[in-house]
């Protein structure tokens, strides 16, 4: 017919017939499976940023949480500290890092009270973040000096109310779990006391055995030897049991004020935006780590009940600790610039 297209006939060639399921086999083969597709993690060092100098608690729980990482990645973990401005420079430095897995950081109880301690944060305790797990919590000895005219604590919180306003306590810092765990126990007994803040622990317990305050609050690790040797007097732990490498040690529940636990607590966040998959992996491994024989010897060490909890569950009790603390520093009226 005129104008009507003439469509000339494919005859398939009979060797290409017969080759192709070989090449479609070889495309298969070659072709990246799901798994494949996924880059290996990790393949090269991995870093963990702490907000405070070598020697401390938190340097302390993060070389023992890196060394045992390194062993189950199979890649260095480095120790990265970035003291000052009371774990700010750290913490910022953490929040800007690259999302990729390979930073993470060990933060403590003071990150989270910084979010109101602070008119302006360069980051949010929380949000900046990706949670990935809570390490562990350390329950504060509460000791006082020779000196104090107060046997225990039911005679401590006597005198303090007697006479509001001269008995003075010491803490490592404005902020720090331990200037607002006596904070906390003032609002709940009505009581009005001295603080004194120091730049770390060693000063503050220094001043408190040479008599120059009376009381303070701070990990098992730096207080108990002290107290055996007789230099200050333990009066209660804010647990909610009593420790077991010191069970003559009562609660401040049994102590005399019925309820009262807090403490401080080690936990390690990835930048915000850092993928699901690698948090989870993170998590994972360190749920594993504190569940070692030798790691839980070491933090009951350093007088730290051992966690190792989700991404999500550490999200939560940062959370939480982020509006407890709020309330304590309102209250309060502690604002730092």
């Amino acid at each position: 017919m005129q104008g009507s297209a003439v469509v000339p006939k494919v005859v398939p060639c009979p060797a290409l017939l017969l080759a192709l399921p070989a090449l479609v086999g070889m495309l298969l083969a070659t072709a990246p499976s799901p798994a494949s597709a996924q880059p290996a993690f990790p393949t090269r060092a991995l870093r963990m940023i702490v907000p405070f100098t070598p020697g401390g608690f938190t340097d302390l729980m993060a070389r023992t949480v890196g060394e045992h990482l390194s062993r189950s990645l199979g890649q260095p973990v480095l120790i990265d500290n970035r003291p000052g401005a009371n774990g700010i420079i750290g913490a910022e430095a953490l929040s800007k890092a690259a999302p990729d897995g390979y930073t993470t950081g060990m933060v403590i109880a003071g990150h989270a009270a910084s979010q109101s301690l602070y008119a302006k944060l360069p980051y949010h305790s929380v949000k900046s973040f990706e949670p990935v797990s809570l390490v562990g919590v350390a329950p504060l000895l509460l000791v006082a000096g020779n000196g104090l005219a107060a046997k225990d604590l039911k005679e401590m919180l006597a005198l303090a109310r007697a006479k509001p306003g001269t008995v003075s306590f010491g803490s490592s810092g404005v902020g720090a779990a331990a200037h607002l765990t006596m904070e906390l126990l003032a609002q709940q007994q009505g009581l009005k006391m001295t603080h004194v803040p120091y730049k770390g622990t060693t000063p503050a317990l220094a001043d408190l055995m040479g008599g120059h305050i009376q009381l303070m609050f701070d990990t098992m690790s730096a207080m108990l030897p002290q107290v055996r040797a007789g230099k200050i007097r333990a009066l209660g732990l804010s647990s909610a049991t009593r420790w077991p490498t010191a069970p003559e040690i009562p609660t401040i529940a049994e102590a005399g004020v019925p309820g009262f636990v807090s403490g401080s607590w080690a936990g390690v966040l990835a930048p915000g935006g850092t993928p699901g998959p690698l948090v989870e992996r993170l998590s994972g491994e360190i749920a594993k780590i504190v569940r070692l024989p030798d790691v839980r010897t070491r933090l009951a060490e350093l007088g730290v009940e051992p966690s190792g909890n989700t991404p999500a569950e550490f999200r939560a009790f940062m959370e939480a600790e982020v509006a407890r603390w709020a309330a304590v520093i309102d209250q309060a009226k502690i604002r730092l610039d």
